[in-house]
């Protein structure tokens, strides 16, 4: 399936002088392909890609067909994000390419694709245990040996974006090659100028040379074209989206658009969290429901197929399936278990310097305890996949951001070896990590091995809700010591939280129930579940503790993963520190920020530009920084009170993320990433009572409108540095920010997220 720009347009890349371990072997025969060194163990891949008969496969990361499309090869799952333009766009720009010329499709799952960058920060927790740790390039080899295709924490451009312009590079060498031996010249005297290869006088269409250019080999050292933007680049430049034409005519295919010959529709209820067995179901009842084809029952799920999804969905109320669940989930358990984990033995110190306990000896010691609760993913479309099985053979149609431990998980499930399962790879409606579990596509199969016949399994709204392993809540305890100057002189920071991380590779990568996942991950400590502290600034004696909670409910990542309540913790402190020193809050925050001059230059630059009243009464104004993934960020909110209501009047950010391929699609994501990170500052939060989450409509859910949002600006840094994540970095400082505005509004310190009770947010 491919997506194509009929516009003009230009693009970016990374920067890098040569090519890399992974050596770029490109043409027929037994060159074809991706050769990636394993030292001891040497192992060589080759694009498993479908050729068409008018295509010539380039690389495994290009296809040229003879009308001179040029079919760029994405690994990525597109969940809204842009993916599918910002990697084709390096590519193109790298190559020469005409932007309208340029479509993506789908990559099948390879070695060639993983996503080693990502891989490795699941890895290390499995062998950590290893004397002596082990190297990043073992891990590397570890996840290309199982093709780790992996697509979340803003690491597609971190990880691709080399990749993808040595492709480019390479396939312009090529092409430039074929056209010399045509015309007699020097192939280094040749280039690629929108699309057509010239030596200066004549010029040839990318697809009349596709053919021959593949049976030429490469040059030793692949010509990567200068770094320095222009018009007549791609780079830099923002290209029409790859996917908006299809999104705007609504024939973007979805998982829920699929349709095949003899299908039915699916339903499922599988239970709150804890859910043992399926105990008792009312068969009479539902069989009453009009459209009623089949009732499919597991050990912990039951589902109804019928000829349209709304008949196999009332079909399933009227079953009203009960389960036995083992300690349900309430929210009282859930904040218990949290604090019990300080006092548990599996908390371990995960980051240390300088002397705390000296620095901690005697009076004036300053407290702030924190808290968030769970918050959930709440994406547009709800899990969904459809499957087609037969004897021996299964065929997927779903969005997945871990896609070969997806096809893994439906073989084990069917009985089936993995080579006999097709995933046929879709964009998602969004996703912030709810498709790192593909529970959705393993059911499907079974119900569609159980019927017979192919089948698309549909969660509703109260379901995706309701089975959602939700970003894990929170608890901290903040303890510093100022100086009589107003520096902090030491600060403890204790966190209190599940493993998310680690729930979630052990669901996905070895197969384990949740429950049984969430007590493996939670019998130790992690630093990725303090990720973002340290903080930022500079702090001559600091600690930060992990105390893992295991919990009555699974958690999972969530986009911003533990930087969203860290950071929440870090920054709501620091305005209280700031208050305690008789400091207005930019400026305490600047004199600690001798060591970060890349955050203090977005914190100066969002104050000059926002207007900054020094947090002074009845301002409306809070701040907050945050670093991740390669980026700074500094925001500023500022609020208003109207009728007792809530009302965001404005909201601005100034952000450094290195030169970015897409600028737009950068601010889009940032944008987002503020909007998704205002709704779990007031809202998108569940609530656990009996088992089930106290509100599973999103109407209750507290989430903002975007007529309540007011202004939102985002202001890049000038930068030459290579592009840093975008998708996470503006959702963590929202909520201490606001935080921030509500104490000047209020004089009341909110130390809880949500912030604020649903209602109250006009």
């Amino acid at each position: 399936m491919r997506q194509s720009s009929q516009q003009n347009g230009k693009h970016s890349g990374n920067r890098r002088g040569g090519v890399s371990r992974r050596t770029l072997l490109v043409g027929g025969g037994a060159t074809a392909g991706l050769l990636i060194a394993w030292g001891a163990w040497p192992r060589s891949y080759r694009p498993n890609l479908a050729v068409g008969e008018n295509e010539t496969l380039i690389n495994a990361f290009l296809k040229i067909d003879t009308s001179g499309q040029i079919i760029v090869i994405v690994p990525q799952l597109e969940m809204g994000q842009g993916v599918t333009t910002v990697l084709p766009q390096i590519l193109a720009d790298e190559l020469g390419a005409d932007w309208r010329t340029v479509a993506v499709q789908g990559a099948s799952i390879s070695p060639i694709y993983a996503n080693t960058l990502l891989a490795k920060q699941f890895l290390a927790n499995d062998w950590a245990d290893l004397a002596g740790g082990v190297g990043d390039w073992t891990l590397e080899q570890i996840a290309i040996r199982d093709a780790m295709m992996l697509t979340g924490g803003s690491t597609s451009v971190r990880m691709f974006a080399q990749a993808y312009r040595d492709a480019g590079a390479a396939a312009r060498a090529l092409l430039c090659k074929a056209a010399a031996a045509r015309w007699d010249v020097a192939w280094e005297n040749c280039d690629i100028i929108d699309g057509l290869v010239t030596d200066g006088q004549r010029k040839l269409k990318i697809g009349e040379l596709a053919a021959s250019a593949a049976t030429f080999a490469l040059p030793d050292v692949l010509p990567l074209r200068s770094t320095d933007r222009s018009d007549n680049r791609l780079i830099g430049q923002d290209v029409p989206r790859l996917d908006l034409p299809s999104k705007v005519d609504g024939t973007h295919v979805y998982a829920g658009d699929v349709r095949l010959p003899n299908m039915v529709f699916a339903s499922i209820r599988q239970g709150p969290p804890g859910a043992l067995r399926l105990k008792s179901v009312d068969e009479k009842a539902a069989k009453s429901v009009t459209g009623l084809l089949e009732i499919v029952k597991e050990e912990s799920w039951v589902a109804t197929t019928g000829t349209n999804w709304w008949a196999a969905n009332k079909a399933l109320d009227m079953l009203d399936p009960a389960f036995d669940v083992a300690n349900p989930a309430n929210s009282d358990a859930i904040e218990q278990a949290l604090e019990n984990a300080f006092t548990a033995d599996t908390g371990r110190r995960i980051f240390s310097q300088g002397d705390l306990a000296a620095s901690f000896s005697g009076a004036g010691l300053m407290r702030g305890d924190y808290r968030v609760a769970p918050a959930l993913h709440l994406t547009l479309e709800p899990p969904c996949a459809t499957a087609r099985v037969t004897n021996d053979r299964a065929e997927i149609w779903v969005a997945s951001q871990a896609p070969s431990f997806c096809r893994r998980a439906v073989a084990r499930a069917l009985g089936i070896s993995e080579g006999n399962v097709i995933l046929y790879p879709l964009p998602a409606g969004g996703s912030f990590d709810r498709r790192m579990d593909h529970d959705v596509a393993v059911q499907a199969a079974l119900i569609a091995q159980k019927v017979k016949r192919p089948v698309q399994l549909i969660y509703s709204r109260a379901e995706d809700i309701i089975s959602d392993h939700p970003r894990p809540p929170a608890h901290a305890r903040m303890v510093a010591k100022l100086t009589p100057r107003g520096m902090i002189e030491a600060l403890s920071a204790k966190i209190s939280a599940p493993n998310a991380d680690a729930e979630t590779w052990a669901r996905i990568a070895h197969h384990l129930p949740a429950t049984e996942a969430a007590q493996k991950a939670n019998s130790h400590a992690d630093p990725r579940a303090a990720s973002g502290l340290p903080g930022p600034y500079a702090i001559l004696h600091q600690a930060v503790d992990h105390y893992p909670a295991t919990l009555p409910i699974p958690t999972g990542r969530w986009r911003g993963q533990a930087d969203s309540y860290t950071c929440f913790f870090t920054e709501a402190f620091m305005d209280e520190l700031a208050a305690d020193a008789e400091i207005e809050p930019f400026s305490f925050r600047m004199q600690h920020l001798g060591n970060a001059p890349r955050i203090a230059q977005c914190l100066t630059t969002v104050t000059s530009m926002g207007g900054w009243k020094g947090g002074i009464a009845g301002s409306g104004q809070g701040i907050a920084c945050h670093q991740m993934d390669e980026a700074s960020i500094a925001l500023l909110v500022e609020a208003a009170l109207d009728g007792g209501g809530l009302r965001i009047k404005s909201i601005i950010a100034v952000v450094d993320v290195g030169n970015q391929p897409h600028p737009d699609i950068a601010r889009q994501q940032i944008e987002g990433g503020i909007c998704f990170g205002l709704s779990a500052a007031l809202g998108g939060a569940t609530y656990y009572d009996k088992g089930m989450p106290t509100r599973a409509i999103l109407g209750r859910l507290g989430l903002p409108r975007l007529a309540s949002i007011g202004d939102v600006r985002v202001e890049f840094i000038e930068s030459d540095r290579d592009p840093a994540g975008v998708g996470q970095i503006g959702v963590p400082p929202v909520a201490p920010a606001l935080a921030g505005a509500l104490y000047t509004l209020t004089g009341r310190r909110h130390r809880a997220l949500p912030l604020l009770p649903p209602a109250s947010f006009a």
